[in-house]
């Protein structure tokens, strides 16, 4: 029997045959004879009450604003489609539903590839050659990240430079972040951001967040790996940029951070463009020689 105008309730479209990721805000996600609906006066999509081909979709990303009824979420874990709670832009990853791919080739790929200590280094090696444009001449995960430090202390103080910021070094309380100076700050909470992100894409892909590469104790260490692909191209960029404009302008400076972090990974589809890299970095014989393959 048919259930609404998407086909039958239990047809499953494979996820390597879905369309990426609809976000949405400001709304009710709810269930109409079958049919995924949202309806917004306004946000992420313009006023309306629009049908969602949810069977063709790998995941809806939920931002402020957003309520859902509990047969949306019925509908949607049936046909295994994710859904996660973010911040504005995706600046935050508050919740997501357990879902995945159809199969557990990504994460069977990933576990296997981090148990062979070879094919780790491999792994971390060739994220390090996405991240510098290079393949590192080293092998030893510690030298790797000895050279990965003075590289990204060389970014800091390059970027305060471009920004006219006064830099001494980084620095930061967490117990007390009052103490913290405001570029300082200004890291934290675009790291979050694009943490945030990396979560997502990780959620998606189906990938093990536990399992990282370069990271190795937080119970989210591939998910800071990928996060780190973006350090100096989002990351500490939007922070300085960020820190300029709240010391020029007296904004606060969290505030400030999260709206230009949300602007640029909207505008450089960062979720996306990592979700690809994740797939890329487990797909086929990922040896030694071809660390630097962009």
């Amino acid at each position: 029997m048919l259930k609404g105008r998407l086909g039958l309730e239990t047809a499953r479209v494979p996820h390597s045959d879905r369309h990426g990721l609809l976000t949405i805000s400001r709304g009710e996600l709810y269930v109409n004879d079958g049919t995924l609906r949202f309806k917004t006066g306004g946000g992420t999509l313009p006023s309306g009450d629009y049908a969602i081909p949810f069977q063709a979709l790998s995941c809806i990303l939920a931002g402020p604003g957003t309520s859902v009824t509990h047969d949306a979420l019925r509908l949607l874990a049936r046909h295994g489609t994710g859904f996660v709670a973010t911040g504005e832009d995706g600046v935050r990853h508050y919740a997501s539903m357990p879902f995945g791919p159809d199969d557990s080739s990504l994460a069977r790929s990933q576990a296997r590839r981090w148990a062979d200590p070879k094919k780790r280094v491999d792994v971390a090696r060739r994220m390090y050659a996405w991240r510098f444009g290079e393949v590192l001449p080293v092998t030893d995960i510690a030298a790797l990240r000895g050279i990965e430090g003075v590289r990204v202390k060389e970014t800091y103080a390059l970027q305060a430079r471009q920004h006219g910021i006064t830099w001494r070094g980084r620095h930061y309380d967490r117990g007390d972040p009052s103490k913290n100076d405001v570029p300082n700050n200004a890291l934290n909470h675009a790291a979050s951001a694009v943490e945030a992100a990396a979560a997502v894409a990780v959620a998606v892909c189906g990938a093990l967040p536990q399992l990282g590469f370069i990271h190795e104790d937080s119970g989210m260490s591939f998910v800071l790996d990928v996060a780190d692909l973006l350090r100096a191209e989002v990351t500490i960029p939007v922070a300085f940029a960020a820190a300029r404009q709240a010391m020029q302008d007296g904004e606060d400076v969290e505030r400030a951070t999260r709206r230009l972090a949300g602007k640029t990974m909207r505008d450089r589809k960062v979720i996306p463009g990592m979700i690809d890299r994740i797939k890329e970095l487990f797909d086929g014989d990922d040896g030694g020689g071809d660390a630097g393959r962009a």
